[in-house]
């Protein structure tokens, strides 16, 4: 008989092992990268804000200032006019914000909540349909009907369009985090006798505030950022926003580069502060909806 024949076993290929400090190192350091990438125009700005003249951020355009010169914010603030584009802009973000808010949890409150509202579904459909018509495409209409009313160039004129646009996105976040809640609270709270109204004000814009912050913070963002509507229905000076004022700010002191980025650093700061205390909540509500309990 012949010899059984040794099976041939495949040859194995020399892998290259990857120690596991550098596994877990690996990761922090490209975040950390990331982070420095993302970080290094706004930490330019800052440093050359604090910059006594041009020459000085020629010289040394990544280095840090000599001497800290903050007087850069207090001739922004007085001289070009800044605090008056900085309150106009904080004045609209927050009141149309918070309207849009209370608005769009009782509109989602109303559609998830209450079964008796038989064209619920129809009506939270209709709402969903405005997230697919850009606002640029409504422009127009929205001139000719701001006109009409007799609020051009007034901040109604911005205070109505950012309320009335920011609702099918916060209807649709809200509403996703109220499914989600226990159908057995409201039981308990009907049987303590408490009405929709009351139901809606102590009971369910407590638990929904994870969202209701989330959306406050994406509305605010738009608001604070617009500048189409804000550049054609306000025209007086003293009722601008902050992007449009920085237009005139940055053509008025083209030359004066510390001036400029002094600017940039007024319309970014409320942006990191509000994201820096309520990041939490932010994650929060816009996870929690996504889940289901």
């Amino acid at each position: 008989m012949q010899p059984l024949l040794k099976r041939t076993q495949p040859a194995v290929r020399n892998r290259v092992v990857v120690p596991k400090k550098v596994k877990r190192v690996l990761p922090h350091v490209v975040l950390m990268a990331y982070v420095a990438v993302i970080l290094f125009p706004f930490i330019f700005v800052v440093f050359s804000s604090l910059k006594e003249s041009n020459l000085e951020i020629a010289a040394h355009p990544f280095g840090f200032p000599t001497k800290l010169y903050f007087h850069n914010y207090v001739e922004a603030w007085v001289k070009a006019k800044i605090s008056v584009y900085f309150w106009n802009s904080l004045y609209l973000s927050v009141s149309s914000s918070v309207v849009g808010v209370l608005l769009a949890a009782g509109t989602a409150f109303a559609l998830t909540r209450m079964k008796l509202l038989r064209t619920s579904k129809m009506i939270y459909q209709f709402v969903l349909i405005g997230m697919l018509i850009p606002g640029n495409v409504l422009f127009i209409a929205q001139y000719v009907l701001v006109m009409k009313m007799g609020i051009l160039n007034t901040h109604w004129a911005l205070f109505l369009p950012y309320t009335a646009g920011a609702l099918p996105l916060s209807v649709l976040l809200i509403a996703a985090f109220m499914r989600n809640i226990p159908t057995d609270l409201e039981e308990a709270a009907v049987v303590d006798g408490m009405g929709a109204i009351r139901m809606f004000l102590v009971l369910i814009l407590p638990l929904t505030l994870p969202a209701l912050v989330t959306v406050f913070i994406v509305n605010f963002l738009g608001v604070w950022n617009e500048y189409l509507l804000a550049n054609f229905f306000i025209s007086k000076d003293a009722l601008k926003t902050l992007p449009t004022g920085m237009v005139g700010f940055r053509d008025a002191f083209q030359t004066n580069y510390a001036l400029i980025c002094t600017g940039i650093v007024f319309s970014v700061t409320p942006v990191l502060v509000i994201y820096a205390f309520l990041q939490e909540k932010i994650i929060e509500g816009i996870t929690a909806g996504s889940v289901k309990g």
